[in-house]
């Protein structure tokens, strides 16, 4: 009984939540008396997803509302789509939940508003010109429109928690799949935590980690969620060593995000973010292959 669990911190872009008009607002926690830009856990799921190559193999049908095909033939243990979750509904309704689970990405540091003016002044003027009118006089029939979005970029910190139990196990059709699938479904999440990247309203983020912890466990949940804490852009160490034990470890990138850089690498003895990921693959396949 056995849980891969990582806390990662990475600077990524906020995603939108509902929008009024022309203008678009982050997506906000609040929190200790004040608001925080997130990324919802929904939108980083389904970066990891795609990017995992998880959703190459998704295929789904529209009952009512759009759903993922599931079925004696296509489910958990023959299909990756289906690995985060599913509730397919007919004749017969079927219900698997997800063997991985995501948080929201939180920034570590207070919203302060940042909006962003823009227009589709390029367009507009185009279209005028092919139908002879004057943008001035014509903006709204050209399609002029201005717009503004709130804007948030910065460091954030999300948690992954892997079932390794529950990995290509489908108790709904009684299958599972085989030890070498089991190992490349988590290994192919575990390359989308570390190459992450996002798309947001134009904007691409290198989302990989510039510091991670965690490793195989007996828990199954975020351990490391409410000790990794940035202040100042000052990784709180003390929390995180309270943590660690001989079953995890931690990486970081050594580029001057956090100003006690050199406390952290006597304190905690980083590894590199990519030698971090290789061992935690061969911890994979040691588990699953005993």
């Amino acid at each position: 009984m056995s849980a891969l669990t990582l806390t990662v911190i990475a600077n990524m872009t906020a995603n939108y939540g509902e929008g009024l008009g022309n203008i678009s607002a982050v997506q906000k926690v609040y929190s200790h008396n004040k608001v925080y830009a997130s990324k919802s856990s929904e939108s980083l799921k389904n970066a990891l997803c795609v990017q995992s190559g998880f959703y190459d193999e998704l295929t789904t049908r529209v009952d009512g509302a759009a759903q993922k095909n599931a079925n004696a033939e296509v489910n958990a243990a023959t299909n990756r789509a289906l690995e985060g979750g599913y509730l397919s509904t007919g004749e017969l309704t079927y219900k698997r939940n997800s063997s991985f689970y995501v948080t929201d990405a939180i920034a570590v540091d207070p919203f302060i508003n940042e909006a962003q003016f823009h227009n589709n002044l390029y367009l507009a003027e185009n279209y005028a010109k092919a139908n002879n009118r004057n943008l001035q006089e014509y903006g709204k029939e050209s399609g002029l429109m201005p717009y503004q979005y709130e804007y948030d970029k910065g460091l954030k910190i999300y948690s992954l928690t892997i079932d390794l139990d529950r990995i290509g196990v489908d108790e709904n059709f009684s299958q599972e799949a085989d030890t070498e699938e089991k190992i490349a479904r988590v290994n192919a999440l575990l390359d989308a935590v570390e190459n992450l990247s996002l798309v947001v309203k134009g904007s691409l983020d290198n989302a990989e980690p510039i510091f991670v912890v965690g490793g195989i466990g007996k828990r199954k949940t975020h351990v490391f969620e409410n000790s990794v804490k940035v202040h100042s852009l000052k990784l709180n160490i003390n929390a995180l060593r309270e943590k660690m034990n001989d079953n995890f470890s931690c990486a970081m990138m050594r580029n001057g995000q956090f100003v006690n850089e050199d406390d952290i690498v006597r304190e905690l003895s980083p590894k590199r973010v990519g030698e971090f990921f290789s061992d935690l693959k061969e911890q994979v396949k040691a588990y699953y292959s005993k």
